[in-house]
């Protein structure tokens, strides 16, 4: 398996590297931001008064460097950031490194700060198990991570091109299956995600299967930068993407393609992208560590007030994160969309969410979302099937939801929004399939396509 992941990272990620340069080349024309976003804390938009710091939570450093992506799920980060959330817990010198695509993320935290690289930062699940299991890093050298908070939910969407609209593409895939027969047998449906193995691919390919289309065997399958994904939409390479916000909104704004999907519908109030850093990093600033994290809790807080997403929009958009239209963020953050192919949503439970969901909280890291993320894995064949009785030993090396609730106490947050349990409990799907973290297997013999045979 070692190999097969080995592989991955010499063939596989080349394609991803590639693309990453081209991704480089195609900044001027999609408005991609600079490599670093954001001013000093002392330039801070309505930066916050430094907190009143008890020499017992006085951080270890005042610096770490972060590598972002730019799309909704950077948002706590950035707005910490700009808002001054992050120096007022004693982090004034936190840098946020734009990333040109996910495989630049996983190389720049393998050689970390002192390395020109990063300390950590947002992830798609599981980069941070498989980084820490040396699974996609090169030479498979084993990189442990710890898994801090969750950033983020909803804010997904799957961008099917306008030449399929009208042929029953949507979130129900019935009617469509004859269409993915006819094209598989000449030019096969063509779907892209920003990182295999991860968040997107398992979207596209849950979204998939579920209506009765086998993600290997009747659609091709491409990895291509998020930065990436309007450019090869309007040349027509590919059918379809899945990717975040504002990415597939823009996609109905330049009118090349619909919205077939939000994840919001595949999955609601789902996890979706997380903050996680090099263990090593953490353990030497346990302090630091926390301070970050009240630092992202109070952004999270702040982005979950409806009022303040205007300002948020604006922030994201500006020249220096997104570089883009503040009314391509503003619908969404409102819960409002524009599908594209007539339909409308204005649901503001659908919207992303930072801090609390329907379900409860959306900041803390439950392993039962972990575990998830890694049967998803071993459900494609992405992971051998011990992982079903390995998982629950790694998801409890990696994540630290012990120094979130540590954290969460020291800034005074309510008992009633910290979790006591790591486990959300049973989750459901749109099409009525339910994961349960305490049978794992019992998930998987309940698909009809996988490629794991239990």
């Amino acid at each position: 398996m070692s190999e097969f992941f080995h592989q991955i990272s010499r063939r596989k990620f080349i394609v991803t590297a590639t693309a990453s340069a081209s991704a480089v080349f195609l900044k001027g024309c999609l408005g991609n931001p600079p490599e670093t976003g954001g001013g000093s804390a002392q330039t801070q938009s309505g930066a916050q008064p430094v907190a009143n710091i008890s020499p017992e939570q006085t951080p270890e450093t005042k610096t770490v460097k972060l590598g972002y992506v730019p799309i909704v799920e950077a948002a706590p980060l950035i707005i910490a950031k700009e808002k001054g959330f992050f120096a007022k817990y004693g982090m004034t010198d936190v840098e946020l490194s734009k990333q040109a695509s996910w495989g630049s993320a996983r190389d720049n935290v393998e050689i970390g700060s002192a390395g020109g690289g990063i300390d950590g930062g947002q992830w798609q699940m599981p980069m941070p198990h498989l980084i820490t299991e040396g699974l996609i890093t090169k030479g498979n050298q084993k990189i442990p991570m710890y898994v801090l908070a969750q950033l983020i939910t909803h804010g997904n969407g799957i961008a099917v091109a306008s030449k399929h609209q009208g042929k029953g593409i949507g979130l129900q895939l019935a009617s469509a299956k004859s269409l993915f027969t006819q094209l598989k047998s000449s030019t096969p449906f063509t779907a892209a995600f920003t990182f295999p193995h991860v968040n997107q691919d398992l979207w596209i390919r849950y979204w998939l299967a579920a209506g009765g289309i086998d993600p290997d065997a009747d659609v091709k399958l491409l990895t291509v930068p998020a930065a990436q994904t309007v450019a090869n939409m309007k040349t027509g390479t590919m059918d379809a993407f899945s990717t975040g916000d504002p990415w597939p909104y823009r996609i109905v704004r330049d009118k090349i393609g619909f919205m077939a999907a939000l994840t919001a519908e595949i999955w609601k109030n789902h996890p979706e992208e997380y903050l996680a850093i090099r263990a090593d990093w953490v353990d030497k600033n346990p302090k630091a560590t926390k301070a970050l994290l009240k630092g992202v809790m109070e952004a999270q807080q702040w982005l979950d007030n409806f009022d303040n997403r205007k300002e948020a929009a604006a922030i994201l958009a500006g020249r220096n994160y997104f570089n883009l239209l503040e009314e391509i963020l503003a619908g969404p953050f409102q819960g409002k969309y524009d599908m594209g192919d007539g339909r409308t949503i204005d649901d503001k439970s659908m919207a992303p969410y930072y801090w609390k969901d329907e379900k409860g909280s959306v900041s803390y890291p439950y392993k039962s979302h972990d575990l998830w993320f890694i049967v998803e894995n071993v459900r494609w064949g992405f992971l051998p099937k011990d992982y079903l009785t390995k998982a629950n030993a790694l998801i409890d090396k990696v994540n630290r939801e012990d120094i979130w609730k540590e954290a969460a106490k020291e800034a005074g947050i309510a008992a009633a929004d910290i979790p006591t349990s790591t486990s959300r409990g049973v989750e459901e799907f749109f099409d009525g399939v339910e994961f349960d973290p305490k049978q794992p297997e019992a998930y998987l013999k309940s698909l009809q396509i996988k490629k794991v045979s239990v």
